[in-house]
């Protein structure tokens, strides 16, 4: 990754877009401008005057031939990217706004604002519709789901909250929030949700079933922004730390680090493609990095140095909708089966494949010894046992693979899973060993705690029975 530095702001950016075309660059700075970049070098770029304060937000329009910018005069601002930078002022917020988007059809724009409200308005007519209202705080950010049929936004009250656009009310709202959140957006698919917050985290949320399913917690202070990749692959941060980094969602893991700015990182966005990615900061200084997430050996890098070990992977968001061909990638995929295996012959094999996992799972119902002092019979018993079981598990580990062996047609990329699905119940039985374990131990402290509990009481009593006899046994006036 290498940033090529555009300096161009008298004050910190807080915002960046990238046109759809992706020949244009949006920022929004603290000097009360727009600048919008022409990434032909050749070309020059406009300043757009304006706002009377702040710019806090920037957002191009689908087809790319309007920019929606909002400010800390109250108002929000349409112009047409081009040398006349022509603008229409929206006015309806009483407040700061923070937050300016486009719906993907380009006929709608939400706004958030400090005065605790998000306002949808018209493009086209260019004029306010309605307003949603439910935050007790700063609302910092609003977007719409790549459908347009709801609204995502996040506040200073703690709250992350789902809208209808059709019925114009809150229908899901996610608290687990130790501070302001910051930043929110929708996935690519329009499945899932992410949000950032002043407590350093970012979560990523399945809002079909409301569940958190990704939780990272990489920066060491508050998360400001954030971009999903087209592909909804990876996901890139930046934050108070000076740090942009980079997630890689499929394998729920930070693959990257980068250090170009020289204070808190205000803004990042992906352009349409992806290829490009754009962050702004409080050090006036508007970086654009060119991926290499496509590069031939990325994949053969992450598995040369890294191992999954862990019985249960974290679940991430390949777990929660089939991954989309990459859109770099144009080359599909494809598995042949051989004709000659019949469907009898794959049943067999099924059913003795299945006859082999039940045994498998009986290896968990395995009694182990409670805890205590043993003789040593009991553990040469123990040993020997172990023994025969680990002698069992790799003469049925060996079945499984003869099975294979014998129905030599299947293809090869079923044989992989089944030899994965083996390994893996391997695990879990080692798992479930130790579960069984510690639970043992867990009830063996409990039933101690309890009988030294009743133990106490029992005490108490005893004390308690002499003073009240003497008590009643005292002289009598």
């Amino acid at each position: 990754l290498c940033p090529n530095t555009e300096i161009s702001h008298r004050d910190a950016v807080p915002c960046a877009d990238f046109s759809p075309s992706k020949k244009q660059l949006a920022t929004g700075s603290s000097d009360k401008t727009v600048m919008v970049w022409n990434l032909n070098p050749k070309a020059r770029a406009f300043r757009f005057e304006g706002h009377k304060d702040v710019v806090t937000a920037v957002h191009f329009s689908p087809s790319g031939d309007l920019l929606a910018s909002a400010s800390r005069d109250k108002t929000v601002r349409l112009w047409t990217p081009n040398i006349k930078g022509d603008s229409t002022v929206f006015t309806a917020h009483t407040a700061t706004v923070r937050s300016v988007n486009f719906s993907s059809d380009g006929q709608r724009l939400i706004t958030a604002s400090d005065d605790k409200s998000l306002k949808i308005w018209s493009v086209h007519r260019q004029k306010f519709i309605y307003s949603l209202n439910q935050h007790t705080n700063w609302v910092r950010c609003a977007r719409f789901s790549p459908d347009g049929r709801l609204v995502a936004s996040c506040g200073d009250d703690r709250t992350v909250r789902l809208w209808d656009t059709s019925s114009r009310q809150c229908i899901n709202t996610f608290t687990d929030y130790g501070g302001p959140a910051t930043f929110v957006d929708f996935n690519a698919s329009g499945t899932c949700i992410a949000s950032s917050g002043a407590d350093n985290t970012l979560k990523i949320w399945d809002i079909r079933t409301n569940k958190l399913i990704q939780h990272y917690q990489v920066h060491s202070a508050s998360v400001n922004c954030f971009s999903f990749h087209p592909s909804g692959n990876y996901l890139i941060s930046g934050s108070s730390d000076s740090t942009v980094k980079i997630l890689d969602l499929l394998e729920g893991r930070l693959i990257y680090t980068l250090h170009g700015h020289k204070g808190p990182v205000l803004a990042v966005v992906f352009s349409r493609e992806g290829d490009l990615f754009a962050s702004g900061g409080a050090d006036l200084q508007v970086l654009m990095w060119k991926t290499n997430f496509d590069a031939l050996n990325y994949r053969e890098l992450l598995s040369r140095h890294s191992r999954r070990v862990t019985p249960d992977p974290p679940p991430h968001l390949n777990d929660i909708y089939p991954r989309s061909p990459h859109l770099h990638h144009t080359q599909n995929e494809t598995v042949e089966v051989r004709a000659e295996i019949h469907l009898l012959q794959l049943t067999q094999f099924i059913k003795q494949l299945n006859s082999v996992l039940r045994l498998k799972h009986c290896w968990t119902a395995v009694d182990r010894p409670s805890t205590g002092i043993a003789s040593a019979s009991t553990c040469t018993y123990r040993q020997e046992e172990e023994r025969e079981e680990d002698e069992e598990k790799e003469r049925l580990g060996h079945g499984v693979m003869d099975l294979l062996d014998e129905h030599c047609g299947l293809p090869p990329a079923f044989r992989s899973t089944l030899e994965h699905i083996v390994q893996q119940l391997d695990i879990l039985t080692q798992t479930v060993a130790v579960l069984e374990e510690r639970l043992t131990l867990t009830e063996d402290k409990l039933k101690e705690c309890l009988d030294n509990q009743a133990l106490i009481l029992q005490q108490a009593l005893q004390t308690d029975e002499p003073s009240e006899q003497r008590g009643a046994e005292g002289p009598a006036v």
